[in-house]
C-alpha cells in the first residue's frame, strides 16, 4: 500500500503541528509496511527527501487569480502541479491534511477521478472557521455550525477588529460599534457581494463588503468536501462535535487522537526526577507560533502582574510572516521590562521533548480551540506539567489540578494569580508532574490509521466492483 500524505507546507520550511504530526505518523507507517509520500504545496516544483521520506513539491500561484479563489475550489495551477504528482506516485489512498487553496477541493476532485479514495484529517479550526479560531466574537468557544450570516458576522468582527482596532483606541470607542458594524455588514444579502464581484470589485473594505458571498462559498466548499471524501479523522471530541454538527454522518468519521514521535529522546518519565527545589526560581517554557492565538502576550501581561515572584519563562517562537515578525516585536517590547522572560531560538520539533525536560511546566495560553497542541503531548513525554487555556484540546488533554492546571484563556489576573502561587508552591509542582501519564505514540497512530485505511480501501474496491443498476 502506498499513502501520499498532503500537509499545507513541510520540511525544511517553518512547520507547524500538523507537519510534525505527518512526520511521525509517515515514519511509523514505513515501519509497518506502507510506503509514504508527501506533497506539499511550494513556490517551485521539487522532489527530494526528508529523513528517509521521499517529498514531493508542486507549484502554487503565488497571487490568488481572483478573491474567491481563496474560498472556493482552489488554485488551479497547484491542482495541476499535484494531477502530476498523482500519475508519478500513483498511490493507493491519498490523505489531505490542510484544506486551502492549495490543498483544494480541486485535488479531492482529481484523486477521486482516477479512483484513489481520499482521507482528511480536520487538524485546525481554519477548516470550517473563517475567522480561525472557533472562538464566536473571539471570546468564547463555538459549536461550529456552518450558518451563512452568524459566520460572516463574527469573520468581520475579527476583521474590523485587526484593521480598526488603533483607530477604535484613539478615538476612544469601546467595542459595541465593531461588533455592529461586523453585524450590518455580515447581514447583506450574498447577492449584493456577488455583484461587486462582476466589477472585480475586491481588497479592503470591498472585501468585507462581500463576505456574505465569500461565506456562502466557502460553505458550500467545506460541505463539498465532507460529501466527497471517503472518510474523516477527528484528532479531538471539539472537532467530531463539529463534523456532527455539520451533517458529517457519524459513520464516515473516526476519533483518532495525536500521539508523540517516538525516538531516542522518549520513553516513560522519570519521577525521581520531579523534584523542584523550593527555592529556586520556576522554570515555563512556551513552544510554538508567536501569533496572537496562541496567546503569549497574555501570558507575558500576567507574569508583570507578579514581578516580585520567582520565575523565568522562556520563549522558544516561530514568528511566519510579517504578521509573525510584527507580533514577535510587539511581545519583544511587551517583555523588555521583565528580566525574568527570555526569547530563544526555536526548537527543532525532534528536540522539544527534550528540551522541556529542563522545565517545570509549559504554558499553552492559546486563545483559540487547538485540536492539540502536540506541544501538550511533548510535555508530558517530557514529564513536564502544562499550564493551558481551559478550552478545546487543551483542556481535552489536560486534567484540572492532577496533571495541570487550566485557566480562563483571556483572563490574565487568573493566569497572575495561578502561575503566583505554582512559584511558591513547589510541592504542588512536583505533585502535577508525578501524576502525568505517558502519552499516547505515533505508533499508536500509525497502528489505527493502517486499519481505516485498508477499510477505505476494501469500501472503494466494493464500489467499483458492484455493478450498476440500470432503470427501466
Amino acid at each position: 500500500m502506498k499513502v501520499l500524505h498532503v500537509p499545507f507546507c513541510f520540511y525544511p520550511g517553518p512547520v507547524g503541528g500538523t507537519e510534525v504530526y505527518v512526520e511521525g505518523l509517515s515514519r511509523e507507517l514505513q515501519r509497518l509496511g506502507i510506503a509514504c509520500v508527501v506533497a506539499a504545496p511550494s513556490d517551485q516544483d521539487d522532489a527530494y527527501e526528508h529523513r528517509g521520506i521521499p517529498v514531493r513539491r508542486y507549484v502554487i500561484d503565488s497571487q490568488p487569480q481572483a478573491l474567491r479563489e481563496l474560498y472556493g475550489q482552489g488554485d488551479v495551477r497547484a491542482a495541476n502541479g499535484f494531477k502530476r504528482i498523482l500519475a508519478i506516485e500513483r498511490p493507493d489512498i491519498v490523505h489531505l491534511h490542510a484544506f486551502t487553496r492549495g490543498v483544494s477541493l480541486r485535488a479531492v476532485r482529481m484523486a477521486k477521478a482516477q479512483g484513489i479514495p481520499v482521507v482528511f484529517t480536520y487538524h485546525t479550526p481554519a477548516v470550517s472557521c473563517q475567522r480561525g479560531t472557533m472562538m464566536q466574537w473571539g471570546i468564547k468557544p463555538c459549536r461550529g455550525i456552518m450558518d451563512l450570516h452568524t459566520c460572516a458576522r463574527c469573520t468581520l468582527h475579527g476583521l474590523f477588529q485587526r484593521t480598526l482596532g488603533s483607530m477604535q483606541t484613539r478615538s476612544g470607542l469601546r467595542d459595541i460599534p465593531i461588533k455592529v458594524l461586523g453585524h450590518a455588514v455580515g447581514s447583506l444579502p450574498p447577492a449584493f457581494g456577488a455583484r461587486l464581484g462582476q466589477f472585480d470589485l475586491e481588497g479592503g473594505h470591498w472585501t468585507a463588503l462581500r463576505m456574505t458571498e465569500l461565506h456562502q462559498l466557502r460553505h458550500a466548499t467545506v460541505r463539498s468536501l465532507f460529501a466527497e471524501v471517503d472518510h474523516v479523522i477527528a484528532v479531538c471530541q471539539w472537532v467530531w462535535d463539529v463534523l456532527i454538527s455539520n451533517g458529517v454522518p457519524p459513520h464516515k468519521i473516526s476519533l483518532c487522537r495525536q500521539g508523540v514521535m517516538e525516538g531516542a529522546e522518549s520513553g516513560e518519565p522519570n519521577p525521581e526526577r520531579f523534584s523542584t527545589k523550593p527555592h529556586s526560581p520556576l522554570q515555563i517554557a512556551f513552544v510554538g507560533r508567536l501569533d496572537p492565538t496562541k496567546g503569549v502576550d497574555i501570558l507575558i501581561q500576567s507574569l508583570r502582574l507578579i514581578p516580585d515572584a520567582q520565575l523565568r519563562l522562556v520563549i522558544y517562537g516561530v514568528a511566519q510572516g510579517e504578521e509573525g515578525r510584527d507580533y514577535e516585536t510587539r511581545l519583544r517590547h511587551l517583555a523588555a521590562p521583565d528580566k525574568r522572560i527570555e526569547f530563544h531560538a526555536p526548537v527543532p520539533s525532534s528536540k522539544i521533548t527534550s528540551t522541556l525536560r529542563d522545565y517545570d511546566l509549559l504554558a499553552a495560553p492559546s486563545q483559540c480551540l487547538e485540536t492539540g497542541p502536540l506541544v501538550v503531548l511533548e510535555a508530558f513525554a517530557a514529564g513536564t506539567a502544562v499550564v493551558g487555556s481551559r478550552i478545546g484540546g487543551i483542556a481535552e488533554l489536560v486534567r484540572d489540578g492532577f496533571d495541570g492546571v487550566l485557566l480562563e484563556a483571556a483572563n490574565i489576573r487568573e493566569w497572575a494569580n495561578a502561575v503566583h502561587r505554582l512559584s511558591e508552591d513547589r510541592n504542588l509542582v512536583n505533585y502535577l508532574r508525578r501524576n502525568i501519564i505517558s502519552p499516547r505514540k505515533s505508533s499508536t497512530v500509525a497502528n489505527e490509521m493502517a486499519v481505516l485505511y485498508e477499510r477505505v480501501l476494501s469500501r472503494s474496491r466494493h464500489r467499483r466492483a458492484s455493478p450498476v443498476s440500470i432503470p427501466d
